[in-house]
């Protein structure tokens, strides 16, 4: 579980807007439809840490959002 606490913490968030350009930029220079859907996917990365949400933790008994500790 360390893997989702670590997602759900600052340093995640702002692995997953990193991870989530990279894979834009990646899609982008690549180009085509390889590319496109390279780029397509890296929106999801990066809106969930714009948004600081993390989509594994429900997975794992926890909220949606970084801030909250445990889902009741």
């Amino acid at each position: 579980m360390s893997f989702v606490s670590f997602m759900r913490s600052g340093a995640g968030r702002g692995l997953r807007i990193v991870a989530g350009g990279a894979l834009i930029v990646a899609g982008i220079a690549i180009g085509g439809t390889g590319g496109t859907i390279l780029a397509i996917v890296g929106v999801v990365p990066l809106a969930a840490g714009a948004v600081n949400v993390c989509l594994f933790a429900p997975l794992f008994g926890f909220y949606f959002t970084g801030h909250k500790r445990t889902a009741t």
